[in-house]
């Protein structure tokens, strides 16, 4: 692999790294929210909700895992 695309590479990792650290903040952020709910509401629709949006941003923080383990194999030497 050339130096220009193995530096564009580089720059999509700190991109999806960056994109990685705001999910983590916003699945913390929902977690809070969800363990916070008064006892009453934790078979609402809102809480129904916020697990749903926790359980999908820890998807797509392992699919940036994934994403990250595949720049790291196509720019093995």
């Amino acid at each position: 692999m050339n130096k220009g695309r193995r530096k564009r590479l580089e720059e999509a990792r700190a991109l999806i790294q960056q994109a990685r650290e705001i999910l983590e903040e916003c699945k913390y952020e929902e977690q809070e929210y969800m363990d916070n709910m008064p006892e009453n509401m934790q078979g609402s629709d809102k809480y129904q909700t916020a697990e749903t949006s926790v359980s999908e941003m820890e998807e797509a923080i392992d699919c940036l895992d994934s994403a990250d383990s595949g720049i790291d194999a196509a720019t093995a030497e």
